[in-house]
């Protein structure tokens, strides 16, 4: 069966892939010998030629730590190995057999190992051991983890002890683990690195997104075939100004923004073209490919009824901002075409309490809520989170934090949009949309401003193309 580089496995996939290995023939110490061998190439990069400190566990991961110990021996490099508790497991006291040294009780240098717990665990350290933790990544100059860092749920992220050290390099085995690609645990992990041993393909896995592959316009396009996009503003219609101009960077061919009659006139670009009257006619036009609406939208009465009606055209739809605040479920009864919800942290829960998602950690209320809308959702944020009803999850990997300012969400609903509006299907304008966000603020550098991201927008599209 082919390998799969961008699968994320929960604690319970990544067991029972390992147990297809077995079964088609691999033990668990081949297997330990394959994860322990293609760690160890990592970490001799990193020492490169500097002495090592292994600490191992009991388990499995701690056997891994004893391969690594005896492989980058077997290099000339200087390794101790520190081992707080004895080998529980058959498959981590054959390798610490193979190894062949003696732990010592604490030891300094340069590169630091943790192989105390993988994948699996559920509870905190204990004091004692981490104690020793803290004490040995002290006392090194570079830190690498093994699988995961020690201490950390593999299927939340979550920290389960306070204080853990961060590390430079983090190399998983076998897959990537939930862990991975979520806030907290991500920003203590450094670099990441995968070893490959073998494990196929597992059905309903998640995955962590990779770049799309976007195209130039056929050449009898015109500006309808590309796609019409109508931004609706609202109470602050700076923000609709900013997503319709990023959108006009995404792809689509026309992008409007619809202004209700009774709304100020707004000081648009030249190259925008904004259509004053009545909204309700407005919407009306049967070119619309789809539609924006929520930022600057407000809270109003009037901005719950502008919303009702847009989704009541049945046209693709991206809800974002104030509008993820005024949706509820009766809205959505009557529609065909699936909308794309663009909600972060905060607006992620009063959605919640509106679709009845409340109780669940962030990956259950993202695909909740994604089969709850019957259509996209992304979850946006340092580890943004894109559900599709019917698909398995996608995790996009880590932007810039200079993302972190105002406006920038703005520009990502005006690119998915975008997107949308071109022609892409949902699930796919949402992960194009935010591949050409984030790169787009990788060429920016750093501390720069929402309309300094939309000119960087192009350029981002030329490296999908």
């Amino acid at each position: 069966m082919a390998a799969a580089p961008h699968q994320i496995l929960t604690a319970a996939q990544m067991q029972e892939a390992e147990q297809a290995l077995i079964a088609a023939g691999d033990s668990v110490e081949t297997l330990m010998e394959r994860a322990g061998a293609g760690a160890a190439d990592w970490v001799w990069r990193m020492a490169a030629g500097r002495p090592v400190t292994v600490l191992c566990g009991p388990g499995n991961n701690g056997g891994d730590g004893y391969v690594i110990a005896r492989v980058l021996s077997e290099r000339g490099l200087k390794v101790q190995v520190v081992a707080p508790l004895e080998p529980s497991t058959d498959a981590a006291k054959t390798a610490r057999r193979k190894w062949g040294g003696e732990p010592v009780s604490h030891a300094q240098g340069s590169v630091f190992v943790d192989c105390l717990f993988g994948t699996g665990l559920g509870r905190p350290l204990g004091d004692d051991l981490l104690a020793h933790l803290r004490t040995l990544a002290d006392a090194h100059e570079l830190r690498v983890a093994t699988d995961l860092p020690s201490g950390i749920d593999s299927d939340n992220g979550e920290a389960l002890n306070e204080g853990l050290p961060s590390y430079h390099l983090t190399v998983s085995l076998g897959a990537w683990k939930h862990a991975h690609w979520l806030m907290p645990a991500m920003a203590k992990m450094g670099e990441r690195r995968l070893v490959d041993i073998g494990v196929s393909k597992v059905h309903g896995a998640a995955r962590l997104s990779t770049p799309p592959r976007l195209s130039a316009p056929t050449p009898d396009a015109h500006k309808y075939s590309r796609g019409l996009l109508a931004v609706i503003a609202g109470q602050m219609p700076g923000a609709a100004i900013l997503a319709a101009r990023a959108a006009q960077h995404g792809g689509a061919g026309y992008v409007k923004i619809f202004l209700d009659e009774e709304d100020d006139p707004i000081d648009a670009p030249a190259d925008l073209v904004v259509e004053r009257g009545s909204l309700f006619q407005l919407v009306r036009d049967h070119r619309i490919d789809a539609f924006l609406i929520g930022p600057g939208l407000g809270r109003s009465e009037a901005a719950q009824s502008r919303l009702d009606w847009v989704l009541a055209c049945d046209v693709p739809t991206v809800v974002d901002a104030d509008a993820l605040t005024l949706l509820e479920p009766p809205m959505l009864e009557d529609r065909e075409w699936p909308i794309i919800a663009t909600p972060h942290a905060g607006e992620l829960e009063t959605m919640a309490r509106a679709f009845d998602a409340v109780g669940l950690d962030r990956m259950e209320q993202a695909t909740e809520l994604a089969e709850g809308i019957e259509g996209v959702l992304v979850a946006k944020g340092p580890d943004t989170l894109i559900a599709a009803q019917g698909a398995s999850l996608a995790i996009m990997p880590p932007a810039t934090s200079w993302l972190s300012t105002a406006g920038t969400g703005d520009v990502l609903a005006g690119l998915i949009a975008s997107r949308l509006a071109s022609g892409a299907s949902p699930r796919k304008a949402a992960e194009q949309g935010c591949w050409l966000h984030s790169l787009a603020a990788g060429n920016c550098g750093p501390v720069f401003t929402a309309g300094q991201l939309i000119e960087a927008i192009p350029a981002a599209y030329a490296q999908l193309l």
